[in-house]
């Protein structure tokens, strides 16, 4: 409503809940955005050295979050799992269009779902520049820019055999805290509350990818889970992988459960939003070094080898230093499908 307490239009939504609070963010850390909300079009300049990077994610209500999910956090998550695809090509975030279908307009929902938006925005510098809003069933859908010096984006086509496979952070928290939710699992209040917030508000490596940039010779960000998504790059190079079970890295808290659930959270759970890298050997010593330097967990987990088919393949280790037959190993090869 508006202080005459007339609803409010589309454009009255847009100035109140989004323009206004662009206007007021610090642009310093996205030097490149020359125009931003309020013409046709912002107008973005990246220094002549620079490549844009840039990526879109949508969040369909029902399909990717529950119907009465906290929107503050929603907000947060909308733009962290773009984020999230910039940091694993080493990009620096510039700016953000969002394009928004609401079913009707909610003054109290709009509130709480912006501050999350512009809580992620604030925190990792990266301006709301434009978008659109329109009435439909609920789909928020984000275009992340970012930038890297030229020549330097991490892709996925670069892994080569002997590299390392690493992966930063924990495994299997979103997962679990999903398990928890849909009361597949039980969970205390106290377990919940610890790793919510991995599934709810995931956590971009922004400075984890930019510092990757001279160490990496492929990554992604696992989004669908981590042994479906380091199949892409591995189609991507045309090699193979060797990952061993034990390596997969996990909070206390998902340790509590069962040796199986423990596994397949962490090797195909999904939402973890972490990023999985390949890198030399060689490089083992500085990866450790930056780890320690960010406060950040990196683990090995694999390597990679030539491939030995037409067909990219990942060879699974149980924890006894058994290959795993393609029956057992299938259970955790499965990915997060949106058609499935």
């Amino acid at each position: 409503m508006t202080s005459s307490g007339k609803p409010l239009s589309e454009f009255e939504l847009i100035k109140v809940f989004f323009k206004s609070k662009a206007d007021a963010m610090d642009l310093s850390g996205a030097p490149a955005v020359t125009l931003g909300i309020g013409d046709d079009c912002a107008l973005l300049t990246p220094q002549a050295h620079e490549e844009l990077a840039i990526t879109s994610d949508m969040l369909v209500e029902g399909r990717h979050f529950f119907r009465d999910a906290n929107p503050e956090w929603l907000g947060y998550k909308a733009l962290a799992v773009n984020l999230s695809d910039l940091a694993a090509m080493g990009a620096k975030p510039q700016g953000f269009t969002l394009a928004l279908a609401l079913p009707h307009i909610d003054t109290a929902w709009l509130e709480s779902f912006s501050k999350g938006l512009f809580l992620a925005a604030t925190e990792f510098s990266c301006p709301l520049i434009g978008g659109d809003t329109c009435q439909g069933p609920l789909n928020i859908s984000i275009t992340a820019l970012g930038s890297t010096p030229k020549g330097s984006a991490i892709r996925r086509s670069g892994a080569k055999p002997g590299d390392q496979i690493w992966v930063s952070g924990m495994l299997g928290d979103a997962r679990l805290t999903l398990a928890a939710l849909r009361h597949e699992i039980g969970l205390s209040s106290d377990q919940l509350k610890i790793i919510e917030s991995r599934l709810h508000q995931p956590s971009p490596r922004i400075t984890l990818g930019i510092e990757l940039r001279n160490l990496a010779t492929a990554a992604l960000d696992i989004s669908d889970g981590l042994l479906g998504d380091l199949q892409h790059i591995l189609n991507a190079s045309h090699v193979d992988a060797t990952v061993f079970l034990k390596n997969l890295p996990k909070s206390a808290t998902l340790l509590k459960q069962s040796q199986m659930i423990q596994d397949q959270f962490a090797a195909c759970g999904g939402d973890d939003y972490e990023i999985c890298f390949t890198a030399s050997a060689q490089n083992e010593l500085p990866i450790k070094a930056l780890s320690k330097k960010l406060g950040l967990a990196l683990t090995c987990i694999g390597e990679i080898q030539s491939s030995t088919s037409t067909q990219s393949t990942i060879t699974l280790i149980d924890w006894d230093g058994h290959k795993m037959n393609s029956v057992a190993a299938s259970k955790f090869m499965q990915s997060f499908d949106h058609f499935a």
